[in-house]
């Protein structure tokens, strides 16, 4: 009797779920042709250059798209060259144009001439809406803290291997992010981040744990659906160039 009863459950369950599958209606048939063909993107001449649907944030020639975090001035970082430099007492800066969910391309490089140590060595920061911490930082022989390091979810996540060139060599991150969502003053969703650091998978579909903080955990707290983009002012000379961004819809 008991082996009966096993049988018919095990049935009963396997006929369940052919009704569920039967009941799934999909819009469009397999390889219909009425369904609608993804928008025609032209990608950039290289693979570092922007695509055709991207909003360009630099493009070496001038700091119109960005403003000081304090008091909402202008930007007061170098450009020369191709690139911003960060320059003493010229504080972080952030995009005039708030963002969400995106993908975001970015190149970096740290001072030619190696001072200091650890967290001293070319530190700064990709702020995801002015809030989520992608570490920049000379990783190369440096030692220090494990979440601190090159593309780490600073203070949450290190990378999945160390893939640092030495100093003064441009870097490149290529960030996908995903906004954390809020309900009633509690996160629904929480942000996720999948990051390439020179070509490489180095943060795969990460859960953000929060907003990032120094010796304390990350928490989130209620925030706008789009926020600026911000670069830290560590005190190092860090540089930038080609910074363009794609939107994305959640």
């Amino acid at each position: 009797m008991k082996s009966l009863m096993v049988r018919t459950g095990v049935f009963l369950a396997v006929f369940a779920l052919a009704a569920c599958a039967a009941e799934k209606v999909y819009q469009w048939g397999v390889h219909d042709m009425n369904r609608p063909r993804p928008k025609v993107v032209t990608p950039g001449a290289e693979d570092r250059l922007p695509p055709s649907d991207a909003i360009v944030l630099f493009d070496g020639t001038d700091l119109s798209a960005w403003q000081r975090v304090q008091g909402g001035t202008d930007a007061r970082w170098k450009v020369e060259n191709g690139y911003i430099e960060v320059v003493r007492n010229g504080g972080d800066i952030q995009t005039r144009q708030a963002f969400g969910s995106c993908q975001l391309h970015i190149e970096w490089a740290t001072p030619e001439v190696v001072r200091g140590e650890g967290q001293g060595r070319g530190n700064s920061g990709v702020f995801l809406m002015g809030l989520y911490e992608v570490q920049v930082l000379d990783s190369y022989n440096n030692d220090t803290y494990a979440d601190g390091q090159a593309a780490a979810i600073y203070g949450q996540k290190p990378p999945l291997v160390n893939v640092c060139r030495e100093p003064a060599q441009w870097q490149t991150y290529d960030i996908i992010f995903h906004a954390p969502v809020f309900k009633d003053g509690a996160v629904e969703k929480p942000a996720t981040i999948t990051i390439l650091h020179n070509g490489v998978l180095v943060q795969d579909h990460w859960v953000i744990e929060g907003t990032a903080f120094h010796q304390r955990r990350a928490e989130y707290e209620p925030h706008a659906a789009k926020l600026p983009i911000k670069l830290q002012d560590h005190g190092n000379p860090t540089r930038f160039r080609n910074i363009w961004i794609r939107p994305l819809e959640d």
